[in-house]
C-alpha cells in the first residue's frame, strides 16, 4: 500500500476489523493498523475509534501494545468503563496498585491469554463503487 492514507477508508477498515474481534478477546491498536495495511498508523486507529459513532463496533476490545487500557484524558473514567465492558465479556482485567500508578495504564489485560492476533483478515470494504455500473 502507498504511504498516503485515505482517512475515511482507513476508519471504515478499522471499524470492520474491530467487528471481527471475538467477544472475550482483545487486540491492539498496532495490530489493527497492520491488518489494515498501515502498520505505522496505530495512532490513527485510536483517532478512528475516538470519532466512532457506530454502536455496533466493539471499540472496547482494542487496547495498548503492552496490554494496558489507554487513558482518554478524562481522569480515567473512560478507561474504567472500558475495563468494566471487557470484564462483562469475560476478559480478566487487572488493576495496578501502589504509589506512582496513574490513570494511564492502570488497567491491564494479559495479551497472551486474551489476545486476538490473526496474520490476515478479509476486509470487504466498499469504497462506494457501484457494481451496477461495472462491466459484466
Amino acid at each position: 500500500m502507498s504511504g498516503r492514507v485515505n482517512a475515511a477508508e482507513f476508519h471504515a477498515q478499522v471499524y470492520e476489523i474491530c467487528r471481527m474481534i471475538p467477544r472475550g478477546t482483545v487486540t491492539t491498536y498496532g495490530h489493527i493498523a497492520k491488518l489494515a495495511g498501515h502498520p505505522a498508523h496505530s495512532r490513527m486507529v485510536g483517532a478512528a475509534l475516538k470519532f466512532l459513532g457506530d454502536p455496533t463496533v466493539p471499540w472496547q476490545r482494542v487496547i495498548g501494545a503492552n496490554g494496558s487500557i489507554s487513558d482518554r484524558g478524562d481522569g480515567g473514567e473512560g478507561a474504567q468503563r472500558q475495563a468494566e465492558m471487557l470484564r462483562e465479556e469475560g476478559v480478566e482485567v487487572s488493576e495496578a496498585q501502589g504509589a506512582g500508578v496513574g490513570t494511564s495504564g492502570r488497567w491491564r489485560v494479559n495479551l497472551t491469554r486474551f489476545g486476538w492476533f490473526p496474520d490476515v483478515v478479509d476486509i470487504e470494504y466498499d469504497s462506494g463503487s457501484d457494481p451496477e455500473a461495472e462491466d459484466p
